[in-house]
């Protein structure tokens, strides 16, 4: 009985292990802008604001980053080419990313989700011009493109100022739909409590309803 037992308990012991092991994890890096591979910007001669940066992400995973008139996006991973040409998932208000991105890895150890903090900066309506007490917060979760499926894209939002853990929801959505949202198909949207300070989002992402 004594032995059964034992081996009854090293077997728990086993599996609790196991479960662990698989469970996800993040991994976090730097969002250094400053040396990152342009890949488009307007000509001297050009009007306009525009710049397209390649950056390094995780490992061999990279970064994608977009700003015009003020407003910025980001993508992650391997990427069609329209992704990075054409998509442009931003809010309406000017708004700048965070220098932290967070890397949701599955049981082999590989990206699927990126959460980035924006700083919204909301404007004041009396002034028109943007208001440290109005700034809001949000969580961009997105997909990460991978090698066999080079679709990467905003699968939702967490208002970091109108939830009380804004970054254990934020983990919770990318676990349980990054892997599979279909980009350009499924709509992103906010999870839990969304407050007046997170602002209005800008969609622009190339559509294929045929998916």
């Amino acid at each position: 009985m004594h032995s059964r037992a034992a081996a009854f308990i090293l077997v728990l012991a086993a599996l609790s292990l196991s479960q662990q092991a698989v469970a996800t994890e993040s991994a976090y890096t730097d969002v250094d802008l400053d040396h990152c591979q342009t890949l488009a910007e307007p000509a001297e001669d050009e009007p306009g604001d525009f710049i397209s940066l390649k950056c390094k992400g995780y490992k061999d995973y990279p970064l994608y980053f977009k700003e015009g008139d003020l407003r910025q996006s980001v993508y992650f991973g391997y990427l069609d080419k329209e992704i990075v040409e054409g998509a442009a998932e931003t809010f309406a208000p000017f708004n700048h990313i965070g220098k932290k991105a967070e890397w949701r890895l599955d049981d082999n150890g590989k990206p699927f989700a990126a959460i980035l903090r924006f700083h919204i900066e909301n404007s004041n309506p009396d002034t028109g011009m943007p208001d440290k007490n109005l700034a809001g917060q949000v969580l961009v979760v997105s997909r990460v493109g991978q090698p066999d499926n080079m679709r990467g894209c905003v699968v939702g939002y967490v208002d970091a100022l109108a939830n009380p853990d804004p970054n254990t929801l934020a983990r919770d959505l990318a676990d349980e739909k990054a892997k599979s949202f279909v980009c350009g198909k499924d709509n992103p949207a906010f999870s839990g409590a969304k407050g007046e300070k997170a602002g209005e989002t800008a969609y622009n992402f190339p559509r294929d309803d045929a998916q």
